[in-house]
């Protein structure tokens, strides 16, 4: 599984870094055959207020992609909800699979 996280407005630090990949390897007891995830890391650009976290989470699978997108005041808690939504997607094409 190829793995390729961007940042945009901004570097992530290591722990956050570590965090979404340490989640990521989760993502094959789903789909045994995840070809690559891309994950991207944007500020919202809300000037002179706080700004929320997007996170876009691409998963390419033979035949098909999976497409998610969360934001909220924390990268972890965007991350989080992008993945959970991601893990139903890839359970209903699973299901749709095998009826």
């Amino acid at each position: 599984m190829n793995v390729n996280i961007q940042t945009v407005h901004f570097d992530a630090d290591n722990k956050l870094v570590d965090y979404v990949t340490r989640k990521l390897d989760k993502l094959n007891t789903f789909h045994d055959s995840i070809l690559k995830v891309e994950v991207f890391l944007k500020l919202d650009n809300v000037v002179h207020n706080i700004k929320d976290k997007i996170v876009e989470i691409k998963i390419h699978v033979p035949k098909h992609d999976f497409f998610a997108k969360a934001s909220t005041k924390s990268f972890e808690e965007s991350f989080d909800n992008a993945m959970e939504s991601l893990i139903s997607q890839i359970k209903r094409k699973k299901d749709k699979v095998a009826a």
